[in-house]
């Protein structure tokens, strides 16, 4: 099966990846730090949309450990980004196990546009064989694999890129509106070439892609850092994605008054 790219929406930019980023693969996505896990599902639901036509579904599998600490996933918060919570089936796991045995049996499905998995922690069984497993998976179906970790460092894997995303300012806008969703993310690793490109990105919702904000970087190597790195107190200024996920106590209210 011919590997075919999908694009970031930036000329520069997809360029640099070679034209963009490969369907059917692996790809993953960490949040920079824990605080910065709705930046880096934002992120995840933006590289869902470029992955695959707008009428194909996303299959998202989330960890109960991400519904206790990150909160719940929101409609709303999706419409916001442009895309239709309609076409997005979410599936909850009880444990780590389950998740990794449905993320394979998901990507298998070629009828799926893409599939998100957001795990939590550092989630052991998630090794380099289990990494290979669901890449081999993706390549035979062609359906792309969205790998999404928070709360836990970089680690071996068979992804063909990673990334590290953070929360980063948004760009003002006039009357003192909410800007766009902002991130600075880094390609911490690429198996087509070299690592090292860093950049600041907002999403433009009315035409789903992706435009600078500020000029990338391709250094051509890996260097482990960030050149956009925020503070704790930038990110709790200007939160990226304020209303994709909702904290965990205000969504058991919701669910308690859903209840009544």
């Amino acid at each position: 099966m011919s590997v075919q790219n999908f694009t970031l929406g930036i000329d520069a930019l997809d360029i640099a990846l070679n034209g963009g980023l490969p369907r059917g693969r692996l790809h993953e996505i960490y949040a920079g730090h824990t605080e910065d896990g709705a930046s880096a599902s934002g992120f995840a639901a933006m590289l869902a949309m470029r992955s695959c036509k707008a009428e194909d579904a996303v299959f998202w599998l989330r960890h109960e450990r991400g519904e206790s600490r990150g909160g719940g996933l929101q409609a709303a918060g999706l419409v916001e980004l442009g895309f239709d919570p309609g076409r997005i089936l979410f599936v909850m796991a009880p444990d780590a196990d389950t998740l990794l045995r449905a993320a394979v049996d998901a990507v298998r499905c070629g009828g799926l546009g893409a599939v998100v998995v957001e795990g939590w922690g550092k989630m052991p069984r998630l090794d380099l064989t289990a990494s290979r497993r669901m890449k081999l998976a993706a390549e035979k179906s062609g359906v792309t694999l969205l790998l999404l970790r928070i709360d836990c460092e970089p680690s071996v894997s068979a992804a063909e890129t990673r990334w590290s995303v953070r929360a980063a300012p948004s760009s003002a806008l006039e009357a003192n509106a909410p800007g766009r969703p902002a991130f600075d993310i880094e390609l911490l690793r690429r198996r087509a070439g070299p690592a090292g490109l860093t950049a600041r990105l907002e999403w433009n919702r009315d035409r789903l892609v992706f435009e600078t904000q500020s000029a990338f970087e391709d250094t051509g190597q890996n260097t482990g850092q960030n050149t956009g790195q925020n503070t704790g107190q930038d990110r709790a200024q200007y939160p990226a994605l304020p209303r994709l996920m909702v904290p965990p106590s205000i969504d058991r209210q919701g669910t308690k008054r859903a209840a009544a």
